[in-house]
């Protein structure tokens, strides 16, 4: 297995000298769907928008597949925020167009044949299509790049359970089994079945890194089940 993510005494603290993540230690390799849970509060988006490059650190370092977070980074990690972020004017072939000039290892046949299998119109305009088809459409497009590191940031939330378990599905059958992903959200036992990992985060530190099994042999107990213990939900 490969290094695809290692934040070493990653620290981020802001203007009032709130620490949001300290001196936090993470290794993670390849091949694994690792949930990051944590209350709110608790560091994730902090930690998810350093990994990206979108918030400096405090102090320091992170290296996805090898190299430093920058401009080389961004080429392996393909990121899905928790909001919509497209441009709700364009097609959706216009987006998959797009994406494929701005992203060398777009696969826009993926892309294309996961739009087609949902039944989405090509044709549409993105403002047109319902929210939940609005968040497929974002979903494929990030998926269908041949990355390294895949940070899904919220990626069932606020969809019906009909759309949760085609995004479920998708994220399942369209990684590469040579690269990571890394899942933030609530829905703890929407994720359960799908993870290998799952980190628990809480006040800007890892108190737990452990794989599911090892949560269930260990404690006796779902990773649902854990995480409401341990933070009292």
């Amino acid at each position: 297995m490969n290094k695809i993510l290692e934040c070493i005494e990653l620290t981020k603290k802001y203007a009032n000298n709130f620490c949001a993540i300290n001196q936090l230690n993470l290794t993670l390799y390849s091949g694994q769907i690792v949930g990051l849970l944590g209350p709110n509060g608790s560091g994730k988006t902090t930690l998810i928008k350093m990994i990206n490059d979108c918030l400096i650190p405090t102090g320091g370092i992170i290296y996805v597949n090898g190299n430093p977070v920058g401009i080389h980074s961004k080429e392996d990690i393909s990121y899905l925020p928790d909001v919509l972020s497209l441009d709700e004017h364009l097609k959706v072939e216009e987006l998959v167009t797009y994406f494929n000039d701005f992203y060398k290892n777009f696969n826009p046949v993926k892309a294309h044949q996961m739009i087609l299998d949902l039944g989405i119109n090509p044709s549409s305009r993105l403002r047109t299509l319902s929210k939940g088809t609005k968040e497929k459409v974002q979903l494929i497009l990030t998926m269908s790049r041949d990355a390294k590191l895949f940070i899904l940031d919220e990626p069932i939330g606020g969809v019906d359970p009909a759309s949760r378990d085609y995004i479920l599905h998708t994220i399942l059958s369209n990684y590469n089994p040579d690269a990571t992903v890394l899942i933030s959200t609530h829905l703890i036992g929407e994720i359960e079945n799908i993870i290998d990992r799952v980190l628990f985060l809480q006040n800007g530190q890892i108190i737990l890194n452990s794989t599911v099994d090892e949560v269930r042999e260990q404690h006796h107990k779902s990773v649902d089940q854990l995480f409401r213990e341990v933070f009292r939900c």
